[in-house]
């Protein structure tokens, strides 16, 4: 069943993320742990995948998917990572998570290189600026030959959470798990597929400060179909 929840702007989502880290106290090392836990358990619960690669960006969406990848690795899994960057240049909380992964012995790619039954989109998070270049438009296109289907973390890579305006390249995804509420750009975009949102421990105060009555949506599951 679709749940009926207000959106927010990129701008606004910011905002949240910053209140949860200097006012609330909440860091982000613990939003990304329930994103990519989440993000686990929305892949083997709508896909039940025996192999996942998960393409992933230096940022914290890219952190969000290196969690998922060991949350997966540890249920048995065949995981694989393909990197939109060279492992040396992650940093901050990211780079703890893949410094994880590689302690772990899970496979590390710069670009994608196997087929699986699953690829998790965690390349570009909320703040897209302009067309994804590099490695990362690559790996896009990989995902959009692949006939794998893919489920993207927060927003499809390539998609403007504000505006609905797709990047040249951008992933269609199969279904895409948002994180908090939903972006105000995600609501109809084709590119988005099924829209899912994950719980990643938000008190519903911080959204007053946007002017939003936001009630217990997680009072049955940290996941749900909006």
């Amino acid at each position: 069943m679709s749940l009926p929840v207000p959106a927010l702007t990129e701008q606004q989502m910011r905002e949240v993320d910053r209140i949860m880290v200097e006012d609330i106290g909440i860091e982000l090392v613990q939003m990304m742990e329930n994103a990519g836990r989440n993000l686990a358990q929305l892949a083997l619960r709508r896909f039940n995948p025996a192999s996942v690669i998960v393409l992933a960006g230096p940022g914290g969406n890219g952190g969000g998917g290196l969690v998922a990848a060991r949350h997966l690795a540890n249920r048995g899994i065949a995981v694989h990572v393909a990197l939109s960057r060279p492992a040396e240049e992650f940093a901050g909380v990211s780079a703890h998570q893949l410094a994880i992964l590689q302690r772990m012995r899970i496979p590390l790619m710069e670009g994608a290189t196997t087929d699986a039954d699953l690829i998790l989109d965690a390349l570009i998070g909320y703040s897209l600026q302009g067309n994804p270049r590099g490695d990362t438009r690559d790996l896009i296109d990989w995902a959009k030959g692949s006939g794998s289907p893919v489920l993207s973390l927060d927003t499809p890579s390539g998609l403007d959470v504000t505006t609905g305006k797709a990047a040249d390249p951008c992933v269609a995804a199969t279904v895409t798990m948002t994180l908090a509420l939903p972006k105000v750009g995600l609501l109809g975009a084709p590119q988005v597929g099924e829209l899912w949102l994950a719980d990643i421990s938000v008190p519903p105060a911080v959204y007053r400060a946007f002017g939003m009555e936001v009630g217990n949506l997680f009072s049955e599951d940290t996941l749900v179909r909006v």
